[in-house]
């Protein structure tokens, strides 16, 4: 996977950076009990801190090579929830921007056992979460690191179908009801996903499984992403044919990124 990124490493680590100020303004502009329309049952308060446990948790995976027992998960006393998101993003970028992307660390994806895997990760966790904390405190969602980064947007649906799609909900034992495949399309790429009583695999693809495919998902990169993600609605995509495939494609995401 590493020979294949999608996007720069330095300009995915760019991206990573404005991505957690936006999560950390949007933070301040609703009370930290305010819920989260997307994740239910999680609040503002609750996302900011999710995210600033997740970076320390990564930054012990890098160090210790391979996942901790245990790691800092919340604020020390009288740290601020703020304090506590910037203290392990700090620590985390600082480990991320003195290793080489492409050097060999134990990762949960054996697909990709490179320090690159834990900067995508990252970089599209922040992203997801930001979102949920400007749509929770009623602001407008800002551009995928900023209002022209398509590329960030397409390496956020490639790593949705194949990291949750593909691998992670095979690691469930997750998988469809009825044989179904849906091609997305976005930002000048295609990918192939399939899911039945017994499988799920995705993978990209060339333009010919439009065609072949028995429903097509298609729009601009950031909406898909989102789409993929279950932070907003389908009739803000296009689809086509196979309603059914579409929305197991849909809710077997939503089992694999919960």
């Amino acid at each position: 996977m590493s020979e294949q990124v999608l996007v720069d490493h330095g300009r995915m680590l760019d991206a990573l950076r404005i991505e957690v100020d936006l999560l950390a303004d949007a933070s301040r502009h609703a009370r930290g009990d305010t819920r989260v329309p997307a994740c239910p049952g999680l609040t503002i308060e609750e996302t900011v801190r999710h995210v600033g446990s997740v970076y320390r948790l990564v930054v012990s995976w890098l160090r210790d090579g391979k996942r901790p027992g245990e790691w800092q998960r919340d604020p020390r006393a009288g740290e601020s929830l703020i304090g506590f998101l910037r203290g392990g993003f700090d620590e985390l970028v600082e480990e991320l921007a003195d290793r080489d992307p492409y050097a060999h660390t134990s990762t949960w994806w054996p697909a990709d056992q490179t320090v690159g895997f834990w900067l995508r990760r990252m970089l599209h966790e922040t992203t997801i979460h930001r979102t949920d904390v400007q749509s929770a405190a009623g602001m407008a969602l800002e551009g995928i690191a900023d209002e022209t980064a398509e590329d960030i947007a397409v390496d956020g649906i490639d790593e949705a179908l194949l990291l949750w799609f593909d691998h992670r909900l095979e690691v469930l034992g997750v998988s469809g009801t009825r044989d179904g495949s849906v091609a997305v399309s976005s930002g000048g790429r295609t990918w192939f996903a399939r899911a039945g009583p017994s499988y799920t695999e995705a993978s990209r693809a060339d333009t010919a499984v439009l065609d072949q495919a028995d429903a097509v998902v298609r729009g601009e990169p950031a909406l898909v992403y989102l789409w993929l993600w279950g932070r907003i609605a389908t009739s803000m995509v296009t689809t086509e044919r196979d309603d059914d495939a579409v929305a197991q494609l849909w809710a077997l995401l939503r089992l694999a990124t919960r």
